[in-house]
Protein backbone atom coordinates (compact mmCIF):
# COMPACT_ATOMS: atom_id res chain seq x y z
CA UNK A 1 0.00 0.00 0.00
CA UNK A 2 1.59 3.49 -0.88
CA UNK A 3 2.26 5.83 2.03
CA UNK A 4 -0.55 8.26 2.21
CA UNK A 5 1.63 10.54 3.18
CA UNK A 6 -0.09 12.33 6.31
CA UNK A 7 0.78 11.23 9.92
CA UNK A 8 -1.77 11.93 12.83
CA UNK A 9 -1.59 11.98 16.36
CA UNK A 10 -3.39 13.47 19.82
CA UNK A 11 -1.85 14.00 22.84
CA UNK A 12 -3.15 16.15 25.72
CA UNK A 13 -6.09 17.91 23.91
CA UNK A 14 -3.80 18.67 20.63
CA UNK A 15 -4.15 16.76 17.31
CA UNK A 16 -1.35 17.03 14.85
CA UNK A 17 -1.73 16.31 11.31
CA UNK A 18 1.54 16.51 9.68
CA UNK A 19 1.79 16.37 5.77
CA UNK A 20 4.81 13.50 5.33
CA UNK A 21 6.38 13.26 2.17
CA UNK A 22 9.47 15.54 2.77
CA UNK A 23 11.54 14.02 0.28
CA UNK A 24 9.90 16.11 -2.17
CA UNK A 25 8.85 19.17 0.04
CA UNK A 26 5.63 17.66 1.45
CA UNK A 27 4.15 18.25 -2.41
CA UNK A 28 0.90 17.63 -2.62
CA UNK A 29 -0.46 14.35 -4.75
CA UNK A 30 -4.10 12.48 -4.77
CA UNK A 31 -3.19 10.36 -1.83
CA UNK A 32 -2.06 13.17 0.33
CA UNK A 33 -5.29 15.38 -0.23
CA UNK A 34 -7.76 12.22 0.58
CA UNK A 35 -5.27 10.92 3.77
CA UNK A 36 -5.38 14.71 4.85
CA UNK A 37 -9.29 15.39 4.62
CA UNK A 38 -9.90 11.85 6.87
CA UNK A 39 -7.21 13.36 9.51
CA UNK A 40 -9.17 16.71 9.28
CA UNK A 41 -12.80 14.71 9.83
CA UNK A 42 -11.22 12.26 12.53
CA UNK A 43 -9.96 15.56 14.38
CA UNK A 44 -13.48 16.92 14.38
CA UNK A 45 -15.16 13.99 15.17
CA UNK A 46 -12.76 13.49 18.04
CA UNK A 47 -14.25 14.87 21.14
CA UNK A 48 -11.11 14.56 23.03
CA UNK A 49 -9.45 16.68 20.87
CA UNK A 50 -9.66 20.30 21.49
CA UNK A 51 -7.18 22.10 18.64
CA UNK A 52 -6.19 21.03 15.78
CA UNK A 53 -2.48 21.86 14.64
CA UNK A 54 -1.34 21.13 10.36
CA UNK A 55 2.90 20.97 9.52
CA UNK A 56 4.86 19.76 7.80
CA UNK A 57 7.92 16.93 7.95
CA UNK A 58 11.00 17.95 7.48
CA UNK A 59 12.05 21.32 5.20
CA UNK A 60 8.88 22.77 4.71
CA UNK A 61 5.55 23.17 5.77
CA UNK A 62 4.11 22.15 1.44
CA UNK A 63 5.99 23.41 -1.84
CA UNK A 64 2.51 22.87 -3.32
CA UNK A 65 1.42 20.55 -5.96
CA UNK A 66 3.18 17.80 -6.81
CA UNK A 67 4.43 18.38 -10.44
CA UNK A 68 5.50 14.95 -11.78
CA UNK A 69 2.02 13.77 -11.08
CA UNK A 70 0.63 16.82 -12.11
CA UNK A 71 2.39 16.31 -15.24
CA UNK A 72 1.92 12.82 -15.72
CA UNK A 73 -2.11 12.76 -15.43
CA UNK A 74 -2.00 12.01 -12.26
CA UNK A 75 -3.96 15.01 -10.73
CA UNK A 76 -7.70 15.25 -11.84
CA UNK A 77 -11.23 16.41 -9.67
CA UNK A 78 -10.92 13.29 -7.69
CA UNK A 79 -7.90 15.42 -6.39
CA UNK A 80 -9.37 18.48 -6.64
CA UNK A 81 -12.62 17.31 -4.63
CA UNK A 82 -10.47 15.61 -1.70
CA UNK A 83 -8.28 18.76 -1.19
CA UNK A 84 -11.37 20.98 -0.93
CA UNK A 85 -12.85 18.78 1.66
CA UNK A 86 -9.89 18.73 3.71
CA UNK A 87 -9.56 22.67 3.67
CA UNK A 88 -13.28 22.90 4.53
CA UNK A 89 -13.16 20.58 7.26
CA UNK A 90 -10.88 22.50 9.13
CA UNK A 91 -12.53 25.55 8.60
CA UNK A 92 -15.74 24.65 9.61
CA UNK A 93 -14.68 22.33 12.72
CA UNK A 94 -15.61 23.52 15.95
CA UNK A 95 -12.14 23.52 17.42
CA UNK A 96 -9.20 25.78 16.85
CA UNK A 97 -6.82 25.27 13.73
CA UNK A 98 -3.24 26.57 13.77
CA UNK A 99 -1.29 26.24 10.36
CA UNK A 100 2.29 25.65 11.40
CA UNK A 101 4.76 27.40 7.95
CA UNK A 102 8.11 26.79 8.13
CA UNK A 103 10.51 26.96 4.90
CA UNK A 104 8.49 26.48 1.78
CA UNK A 105 5.00 26.91 2.48
CA UNK A 106 3.41 28.05 -1.24
CA UNK A 107 0.78 27.04 -3.46
CA UNK A 108 -1.12 24.52 -1.51
CA UNK A 109 1.14 24.78 1.62
CA UNK A 110 -0.81 28.63 1.39
CA UNK A 111 -3.81 27.59 0.53
CA UNK A 112 -3.80 24.80 3.60
CA UNK A 113 -2.71 27.63 5.91
CA UNK A 114 -5.70 29.92 4.86
CA UNK A 115 -8.29 27.64 5.85
CA UNK A 116 -6.83 27.27 9.24
CA UNK A 117 -7.62 30.04 11.97
CA UNK A 118 -4.50 30.88 13.10
CA UNK A 119 -1.23 30.61 11.16
CA UNK A 120 2.29 30.62 12.78
CA UNK A 121 5.60 31.17 10.68
CA UNK A 122 9.09 30.56 11.70
CA UNK A 123 11.13 33.19 10.13
CA UNK A 124 12.85 31.14 7.80
CA UNK A 125 9.36 30.33 5.32
CA UNK A 126 9.09 31.26 2.01
CA UNK A 127 5.17 32.30 1.38
CA UNK A 128 3.01 32.51 -1.88
CA UNK A 129 1.24 30.80 -4.36
CA UNK A 130 2.16 30.28 -7.88
CA UNK A 131 -1.24 28.25 -9.42
CA UNK A 132 -2.02 30.61 -12.08
CA UNK A 133 2.12 30.11 -13.31
CA UNK A 134 1.18 26.68 -13.88
CA UNK A 135 -2.22 27.40 -15.66
CA UNK A 136 -4.31 26.46 -12.76
CA UNK A 137 -6.41 28.58 -9.97
CA UNK A 138 -5.28 28.53 -6.45
CA UNK A 139 -8.79 26.31 -5.00
CA UNK A 140 -8.04 26.20 -1.56
CA UNK A 141 -7.36 30.09 -0.91
CA UNK A 142 -9.20 31.79 -3.84
CA UNK A 143 -12.54 32.06 -2.19
CA UNK A 144 -10.50 32.92 1.41
CA UNK A 145 -7.29 35.03 1.18
CA UNK A 146 -9.38 38.32 0.18
CA UNK A 147 -11.18 38.17 3.92
CA UNK A 148 -7.49 37.46 5.13
CA UNK A 149 -5.61 39.88 3.48
CA UNK A 150 -8.03 42.01 1.64
CA UNK A 151 -9.05 42.19 -2.24
CA UNK A 152 -5.71 44.38 -3.23
CA UNK A 153 -3.39 42.16 -1.66
CA UNK A 154 -5.50 38.69 -2.46
CA UNK A 155 -5.11 40.00 -6.60
CA UNK A 156 -1.26 40.14 -5.95
CA UNK A 157 -0.46 37.24 -4.21
CA UNK A 158 -2.82 35.28 -6.63
CA UNK A 159 -2.35 37.08 -10.26
CA UNK A 160 1.39 37.69 -10.06
CA UNK A 161 2.78 35.10 -7.85
CA UNK A 162 4.69 36.91 -5.64
CA UNK A 163 6.70 34.94 -2.50
CA UNK A 164 6.95 36.89 0.36
CA UNK A 165 8.52 36.58 3.72
CA UNK A 166 7.17 35.76 6.87
CA UNK A 167 7.65 38.84 8.07
CA UNK A 168 5.80 40.51 5.57
CA UNK A 169 3.46 38.30 5.65
CA UNK A 170 3.00 39.25 9.31
CA UNK A 171 3.02 42.90 7.98
CA UNK A 172 -0.20 42.03 5.93
CA UNK A 173 -2.09 39.94 8.41
CA UNK A 174 -1.53 36.78 6.50
CA UNK A 175 0.35 35.28 9.65
CA UNK A 176 -0.28 35.84 13.14
CA UNK A 177 2.99 35.40 14.83
CA UNK A 178 6.63 35.44 13.35
CA UNK A 179 9.25 33.76 15.35
CA UNK A 180 12.92 31.91 14.61
CA UNK A 181 12.95 28.60 12.97
CA UNK A 182 14.45 27.33 16.55
CA UNK A 183 11.72 28.96 18.70
CA UNK A 184 8.69 27.52 16.52
CA UNK A 185 7.15 24.59 18.39
CA UNK A 186 7.62 26.83 22.12
CA UNK A 187 5.55 29.36 20.30
CA UNK A 188 3.09 26.71 19.34
CA UNK A 189 2.73 25.57 22.98
CA UNK A 190 1.89 29.09 24.15
CA UNK A 191 -0.78 29.26 21.41
CA UNK A 192 -2.04 25.90 22.37
CA UNK A 193 -1.93 26.68 26.17
CA UNK A 194 -4.18 29.90 25.26
CA UNK A 195 -6.68 27.77 22.77
CA UNK A 196 -6.41 25.15 25.84
CA UNK A 197 -7.27 28.00 28.64
CA UNK A 198 -10.62 29.23 26.60
CA UNK A 199 -14.48 27.51 26.43
CA UNK A 200 -14.81 24.83 23.85
CA UNK A 201 -18.37 25.95 23.90
CA UNK A 202 -17.50 29.57 23.54
CA UNK A 203 -14.61 29.02 21.36
CA UNK A 204 -17.04 26.93 18.98
CA UNK A 205 -19.80 29.09 18.98
CA UNK A 206 -17.87 32.44 18.15
CA UNK A 207 -15.54 30.72 15.30
CA UNK A 208 -19.00 29.95 13.47
CA UNK A 209 -20.04 33.63 14.13
CA UNK A 210 -17.12 35.12 12.82
CA UNK A 211 -17.50 32.53 9.40
CA UNK A 212 -21.37 33.44 9.42
CA UNK A 213 -20.88 37.32 9.76
CA UNK A 214 -18.49 36.95 6.05
CA UNK A 215 -21.66 35.52 4.50
CA UNK A 216 -25.06 37.14 5.92
CA UNK A 217 -26.11 40.34 7.41
CA UNK A 218 -24.79 40.77 10.71
CA UNK A 219 -28.05 42.12 11.82
CA UNK A 220 -29.84 39.31 10.43
CA UNK A 221 -27.81 37.23 13.09
CA UNK A 222 -28.82 38.93 15.93
CA UNK A 223 -31.41 35.83 17.29
CA UNK A 224 -28.76 33.43 16.64
CA UNK A 225 -25.42 35.61 18.81
CA UNK A 226 -27.99 35.74 21.46
CA UNK A 227 -29.74 31.71 21.27
CA UNK A 228 -25.65 30.99 21.09
CA UNK A 229 -24.91 33.39 24.41
CA UNK A 230 -27.67 31.54 26.13
CA UNK A 231 -26.39 27.81 25.41
CA UNK A 232 -22.43 29.44 26.85
CA UNK A 233 -24.20 30.95 30.14
CA UNK A 234 -25.87 27.28 30.35
CA UNK A 235 -22.79 25.47 30.33
CA UNK A 236 -20.43 24.10 32.67
CA UNK A 237 -17.86 26.21 31.20
CA UNK A 238 -19.26 29.45 32.54
CA UNK A 239 -20.09 27.65 36.03
CA UNK A 240 -16.53 26.80 36.04
CA UNK A 241 -15.28 31.03 35.26
CA UNK A 242 -17.77 32.04 37.70
CA UNK A 243 -16.77 30.20 40.78
CA UNK A 244 -12.82 30.85 39.51
CA UNK A 245 -13.38 34.23 39.49
CA UNK A 246 -14.94 34.10 43.46
CA UNK A 247 -12.39 32.02 44.56
CA UNK A 248 -10.05 34.12 42.83
CA UNK A 249 -7.90 31.67 40.84
CA UNK A 250 -8.30 31.28 37.05
CA UNK A 251 -10.66 28.80 35.40
CA UNK A 252 -9.37 25.54 34.35
CA UNK A 253 -11.53 24.26 31.22
CA UNK A 254 -9.05 21.23 29.72
CA UNK A 255 -8.71 18.87 31.03
CA UNK A 256 -12.62 19.11 30.96
CA UNK A 257 -14.78 16.69 34.25
CA UNK A 258 -16.09 13.79 33.41
CA UNK A 259 -19.36 13.90 31.18
CA UNK A 260 -18.24 17.37 30.52
CA UNK A 261 -18.71 18.46 26.44
CA UNK A 262 -19.03 21.50 24.50
CA UNK A 263 -22.33 22.94 24.22
CA UNK A 264 -22.21 23.76 20.53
Amino acid sequence: MADPGVRYGVADGVATIALDRPRVLNALDHGLAVALAEAVEGAARDPAVWVVVVRGAGRALSSGMDRTALAGGRIGEPFYRAWIRALNGLEDMDKLTVAVLHGYSIGGGLQLACACDVRLAAADAVIGLGATRHGLIPDGSVLRLARIVGLGRAKELTLLNDEISAEEARRIGLVNWVVPAAELDAKLGEVVAKALGASRTATAHAKRLLHRSFHDDPRALIEEVVAAQRACMASWETREANQAWTERREARFYPPPDGAAPEA
